[in-house]
């Protein structure tokens, strides 16, 4: 699939069928997260991938909004960064983050990502910790987000040309119309 028509069709999808990713597919998200580049090669990420069907149900309850989807997912990435590595650990993350999702669309499969960091789980512990303390994920790890991944149970159709922002793209300086 040519990327411009990957990332035209792909959509955030919430509702999964109740079936296994494949070993091999799973092998390649986990590629496509390797691979994912970073500032000067520093590789500040880890990765946390979680198929058990119990602790993808406490993984839904991460954050009061946003997260209950990830119950119904064949799987989940836990998507980690280690800040001494890197000062744009986040960043670095973020981009991996996207690789999968990326990933995932070229294999016929759904995903969602789930913000973790600077949400709150409840009102006094942040999703991150909650996460941590469910993983066992070392301090001084961060925990930036997750990523649901099944085979969708939900179509949706990509977002027409019109809804594109080109107003927010501007050409050779700021308030200069792109389009």
């Amino acid at each position: 699939m040519m990327f411009i028509s990957l990332i035209q069709k792909r959509r955030s999808i919430r509702k999964y069928v109740q079936k296994k990713v494949e070993p091999e597919k799973i092998d390649r998200l986990v590629e496509a997260a390797v691979r994912a580049p970073s500032s000067m090669g520093s590789n500040p990420w880890e990765f946390i991938v979680v198929e058990d069907q119990d602790m993808l149900a406490q993984l839904s309850q991460a954050k009061q909004h946003g997260s209950s989807f990830v119950k119904g997912a064949a799987l989940a990435f836990v998507i980690c960064a280690d800040p001494e590595k890197s000062q744009v650990w986040v960043e670095d993350a973020a981009i991996a983050t996207i690789f999968i999702q990326l990933a995932a669309e070229s294999m016929g499969l759904g995903s969602c990502w789930v913000q973790i960091r600077k949400r709150m789980h409840d009102e006094t512990k942040t999703a991150e910790e909650y996460i941590s303390d469910l993983l066992n994920i070392p301090e001084g790890k961060r925990v930036v987000s997750m990523m649901a991944v099944g085979y969708p149970d939900e179509e949706k159709a990509p977002h027409g040309e019109a809804s594109l922002q080109y107003e927010k793209v501007h050409l050779g300086s700021y308030g200069r119309p792109y389009k």
